[in-house]
């Protein structure tokens, strides 16, 4: 039987659903996302490809759809207070992982990581 807090991840997270506040103006809204997600972006009509690193990106996590993550329990705190500041709508529940919720917790790594898995 597997030890229920298999690589520190254990059979409870957290479930935060957020949306930036109606009315906010498009450019919070975009500067928003890029700071939260990141930014995938290029130069020179492609031909130098980079990415603008974001709050998620060190923050192992499972984006469900838009707006909805599931978290370590530990890490829960520091993305609800970076949402804060942002003046999102934000709703928090306490949730059992999914076996697909502690893949994704455990097996996440930064975009600095290389890929080991080429």
């Amino acid at each position: 039987m597997m030890d229920k807090m298999e690589n520190g991840i254990g059979d409870r997270g957290v479930l935060v659903a957020f949306r930036v506040i109606k009315g906010s103006s498009h450019a919070l809204t975009n500067q928003f996302c890029k700071k939260f997600y990141g930014q995938d972006t290029s130069s020179h009509r492609g031909k130098y490809r980079y990415r603008r690193p974001g709050f998620l990106d060190n923050i192992p996590h499972h984006k469900l759809i838009r707006g909805v993550l599931v978290l370590r329990e530990k890490d829960a705190d520091r993305v609800i207070q970076f949402l804060g500041e942002y003046n999102a709508e934000i709703h928090v529940r306490s949730v059992i992982l999914t076996e697909s919720d502690k893949k994704a917790l455990s097996e996440q790594r930064t975009h600095n990581e290389p890929n080991t898995n080429q």
